[in-house]
């Protein structure tokens, strides 16, 4: 979910191919006479807050659900101001580092990646650090989730439109950030694009534009619009 401040494409891996890094989004199997559903992983696949947050009373903070942002919403117990956004940072990497397979899932979304790669491509695109490579795989394929993954840093365009030219078909894309959403629609303007938001907390807080990319916050009538637009049936 979060964004990082830099544009670089950091590492790929399929449920095939070895942990080792790359920065070729080519290692990516797509094939060219599919569909192609690129989906976010945190607040899309998985409830990242939930997960974050106990997380954190481990380590003896609070998680507050004040605004929609990640480090602001850190205290140590009764303080009235959060903590600082270095130590912040520090607690995001230990997360990803010892704690990131202790999600749930979001609501509905094994069941709709499921139905929607019968007649699809899908690739997770997180935003993440490198050492959550293998412990986010691990989640995955833990929750029968055993798509490709792409793990970037930043906006998401530059990666949603190298995965999208290798494909002839359709392509869709889910995420729960106004920014990433913006960054694809410069970059691969044919894509079509959705946002969701798993966490019922975050919903009303989160930043929307429903006139550029519509806003469905339920898997099941998310993946029958997503069907729709990749020209699949539907049942």
């Amino acid at each position: 979910m979060v964004q990082q401040s830099h544009h670089i494409l950091k590492s790929v891996l399929t449920a095939e191919a070895a942990l080792d890094a790359t920065l070729d989004p080519n290692r990516v199997v797509i094939h060219p006479h599919l569909p192609l559903l690129i989906v976010d992983v945190d607040e899309v696949l998985g409830l990242f807050m939930h997960g974050f947050g106990r997380f954190l009373g481990t380590r003896g903070y609070e998680f507050r659900m004040d605004r929609f942002a990640l480090f602001q919403n850190i205290f140590a117990p009764g303080a009235d101001e959060h903590l600082d956004l270095e130590t912040g940072r520090t607690l995001f990497d230990d997360f990803f580092r010892f704690a990131c397979d202790d999600m749930e899932p979001a609501p509905g979304a094994i069941q709709a990646l499921a139905e929607l790669s019968k007649g699809a491509g899908i690739v997770a695109l997180t935003n993440a650090p490198d050492h959550a490579r293998e412990p986010r795989t691990r989640w995955m394929t833990q929750h029968g989730m055993d798509y490709p993954l792409l793990i970037n840093s930043g906006p998401k365009g530059n990666a949603v439109a190298a995965l999208s030219a290798r494909t002839e078909r359709p392509v869709a894309f889910v995420d729960d950030l106004l920014g990433n959403l913006d960054s694809v629609a410069a970059a691969a303007p044919g894509v079509h694009r959705f946002q969701m938001v798993a966490d019922p907390r975050l919903r009303d807080m989160a930043p929307t534009a429903p006139d550029r990319h519509p806003r469905i916050d339920d898997w099941p009538a998310l993946r029958m619009e997503i069907a729709l637009v990749l020209g699949l049936t539907t049942e």
